[in-house]
């Protein structure tokens, strides 16, 4: 009876053992899958920082020395049709300058120019037309709003 008491509890151990180490591997592969999910969302991180890295490293070597391109009050300058430097804008308040975007109130029809031959205007290209913004008249994408050329009254 000792003998097969003995043989039981080696048996019922033995179960217990297979029983345990069953439930640590079965946890094993979702623990696994974690730390993976967990290393690709570090690589990827990683990435995206050397990705800003890099372009914050373009931006600033795109940035150049342009304190003899402003003009008085640090206002930026655009070079004239003559090879100078002209820090007038046209508009009412002279703030408009090639390369910006016009705002959307000057983009409605009162101030776009129909007849840009009565105007002594040049034919607009094909997604732009004239706006007249007091005595200045702006060449201005139709669809973005952005200054291509500035005629200034004297």
């Amino acid at each position: 009876m000792t003998h097969s008491r003995s043989l039981m509890y080696r048996s019922l151990m033995l179960a217990l053992s297979l029983l345990a180490s069953g439930v640590v591997q079965a946890q094993g592969p979702p623990q696994r899958e974690r730390q993976r999910e967990r290393e690709r969302e570090n690589n990827q991180r990683e990435q995206r920082e050397q990705q800003r890295q890099r372009r914050d490293q373009r931006n600033h070597h795109e940035q150049r020395d342009n304190r003899d391109e402003r003009g008085e009050r640090g206002q930026p300058r655009w070079r004239d049709g003559r090879g100078g430097w002209d820090s007038r804008g046209a508009g009412p308040d002279h703030s408009f300058h090639r390369g910006d975007r016009l705002p959307s109130y000057y983009r409605s029809r009162t101030f776009v120019v129909e007849d840009w031959r009565g105007h002594r205007l040049s034919s607009p290209p094909r997604g732009y037309h004239w706006v007249q913004t007091g005595s200045d008249y702006l060449l201005v994408a139709i669809a973005t709003g952005v200054i291509l050329q500035l005629i200034l009254s004297q």
